[in-house]
């Protein structure tokens, strides 16, 4: 922990890959707010496969998640709804709610679909659900940031998304990078400022 410095966690499932990368473009976006900086993590699968790959960013620890200034929060969508591992991992934060370890810190929530009308808002809303019953402060994406009026991709007012295709090959658009971009730096100037 840098003294003086918001430590927003950039915090992600991601299986196909997508939602890794959009998470690293909310982390860019961090990185441009003064006095911010970004750290990647994301959470390990329920599965246990035969030869599990080295993760793309080291797994989230409770304590990261309870130190940080702020959160950004991305699952891809699984029947309109946040991905298991992710909900895994808040379910043991019960101990935390009821020390209010995140109550009054700025949150967000990022997702991918295969899908154009998949369940993108229905996943950020699922996300949120237990940020808000942890007293987070829901940061959005508003309608002054042009791409979400111009999209015909994924985007939306509850926070960024991509429409990935069935076989998550279809490449994040620039508007979708825009509004992850964006948001990155929006939930880090909120997080400097409540921290001052």
């Amino acid at each position: 922990m840098i003294p003086n410095v918001a430590e927003i966690l950039v915090l992600y499932y991601s299986v196909g890959g997508s939602v890794r990368r959009m998470a690293e473009f909310v982390a860019e976006g961090v990185e441009r707010a003064d006095g911010a900086r970004a750290i990647l993590r994301t959470v390990p699968s329920l599965k246990k496969p035969a030869a599990a790959a080295e993760p793309a960013h080291a797994y989230c620890e409770l304590a990261e998640l309870e130190s940080c200034a702020g959160l950004a929060l991305g699952s891809p969508t699984h029947f309109g709804n946040m991905a298991a591992p992710m909900k895994a991992l808040f379910d043991e934060t019960v101990p935390m709610w009821f020390r209010g370890g995140l109550a009054g810190k700025p949150a967000s929530v990022f997702t991918s679909a295969s899908s154009m009308h998949g369940g993108h808002e229905t996943t950020l809303v699922s996300m949120m659900l237990p940020l808000l019953h942890h007293g987070m402060l829901i940061v959005g994406t508003p309608y002054t940031q042009v791409e979400l009026l111009t999209t015909r991709t994924g985007g939306t007012p509850y926070g960024p998304s991509h429409f990935a295709a069935t076989a998550d090959d279809q490449p994040i658009s620039e508007t979708e990078r825009a509004m992850c971009i964006a948001q990155g730096k929006r939930l880090a100037e909120i997080a400097v400022k409540l921290k001052a």
